[in-house]
C-alpha cells in the first residue's frame, strides 16, 4: 500500500538529508513505498519535489557519479538544510516565542520555525501563549522567497509582464502588503517588488549564490512613497515648522539635501508610487512644498484643484 503523502514527504526528506551520494529515482520508488506502477510514480514522485521547493528545501538534481550510462540522482546537502546553533539564550528564545504568538502568517504555524532554534519555552500549563495581536495575509511564493533570502539564492519573478532575475535582500510586510527589496539585474539597481503583483510562481535559481550589498542597512525598510511599481522619480521636497525636526530625524541622513536654519530642510526621496507621494506630502498640510520635478510638483498642484473644485 502506499505511504500517506505527509509521511512520505518526510521519509524523501530524511532519505536525501542522509544519503552521502545523489539517490537515484529508482531507489526512492523501490525504498519509500511510491506506487509500482511507473506513471503513477512519476507523478506522484514529481509532486513531491514540487512540494519540498515550495517549502523552501533545497532539493539539488546531480549527476550519480560512477554510473554509465550517466543517471540522475537526488540529494538535500545538509550545510544549506540544517540551520546552524545561533546560541540564543532561554531569555532570548522566551522572546522570540512571545513575538511568534503574537503575530502569525496565515496559513502556517506560529512556532514551528522555534524548534530548529533550540525549541519552545514552556509556559504555564504547557499551553501556547494566547496573546495574539495580528495575523498577517500569506503569499504563493511567501516560503519560497524566504528560502531564497536566507540563502542568498537569485530568483526569477515575471513582473509587469517582463521577467526579471532578482537578488533578494529582504522581505517585508507594510501597509497590509507584503514586499520584496532586491537588486534587479535588468536595472542593476535595488528595487521592490509587491508580491500580489508578481504573475505566476517565484523560480529560485540554481548555481552560485549573490553577495550582499555594500551598505551597512542592506534592503532597509523604506517609505510607501518607495514601494511601488512605477519608474523612479527623485523628489525634492521642502518641509518647515516643527515637522523638519521630525523629517531630519526620521528620514536619516541619505535624503537630506539641505538644512536650513533650524525649522526648514529639502528632502529627497526615491519615489515608485506617486499616490503614496502625494498623501506623505499632504500630510504636512501647508508645512510641505514640492520643488522638483516640475511634472510631479504640477501632478499635484492639478490634483489639489481638481479637489477644490
Amino acid at each position: 500500500m502506499p505511504a500517506p503523502k505527509l509521511e512520505r514527504l518526510l521519509n524523501l526528506t530524511a532519505l536525501l538529508l542522509a544519503a552521502r551520494l545523489p539517490v537515484t529515482a529508482e531507489q526512492i520508488q523501490r525504498e519509500l513505498g511510491y506506487p509500482e506502477d511507473q506513471a503513477a510514480f512519476r507523478r506522484a514522485f514529481e509532486r513531491d519535489k514540487d512540494e519540498l521547493r515550495s517549502m523552501g528545501i533545497p532539493l539539488r538534481v546531480e549527476r550519480v557519479p560512477g554510473r554509465m550510462p550517466e543517471v540522475d540522482g537526488y540529494r538535500i546537502p545538509r550545510e544549506e538544510y540544517a540551520l546552524r546553533d545561533p546560541g540564543l539564550t532561554t531569555d532570548e528564545l522566551a522572546a522570540l516565542h512571545l513575538a511568534a504568538s503574537a503575530v502569525q502568517v496565515e496559513g502556517m504555524s506560529p512556532t514551528a520555525g522555534l524548534l530548529k532554534l533550540g525549541g519552545l519555552v514552556p509556559t504555564a500549563g504547557g499551553h501556547e501563549i494566547g496573546v495574539r495581536v495580528a495575523n498577517l495575509p500569506a503569499d504563493p511564493n511567501l516560503s519560497l522567497l524566504f528560502g531564497a533570502v536566507s540563502s542568498r539564492r537569485p530568483v526569477r519573478v515575471r513582473y509587469h509582464d517582463r521577467e526579471r532575475e532578482v537578488d533578494p535582500y529582504r522581505l517585508e510586510f507594510q501597509r497590509g502588503r507584503w514586499y520584496l527589496t532586491g537588486r534587479d539585474h535588468s536595472h542593476d539597481e535595488e528595487r521592490n517588488f509587491r508580491l500580489d503583483r508578481v504573475q505566476g510562481s517565484v523560480e529560485v535559481l540554481e548555481g552560485p549564490t549573490f553577495e550582499g550589498p555594500p551598505t551597512a542597512t542592506p534592503g532597509r525598510a523604506r517609505g510607501p512613497w518607495a514601494l511601488g511599481g512605477d519608474a523612479v522619480i527623485n523628489a525634492k521636497v521642502q518641509i518647515d515648522g516643527p515637522q523638519a525636526r521630525w523629517a531630519i530625524q526620521h528620514l536619516g541622513p541619505d535624503n537630506i539635501v539641505s538644512v536650513q536654519g533650524e525649522d526648514s530642510v529639502v528632502v529627497e526621496l526615491p519615489v515608485t508610487n506617486r499616490q503614496a507621494f502625494r498623501s506623505f506630502v499632504l500630510g504636512f498640510l501647508d508645512h510641505a512644498e514640492v520643488l522638483e520635478p516640475p511634472e510631479l510638483r504640477d501632478e499635484i498642484v492639478a490634483w489639489l484643484e481638481a479637489m477644490a473644485g
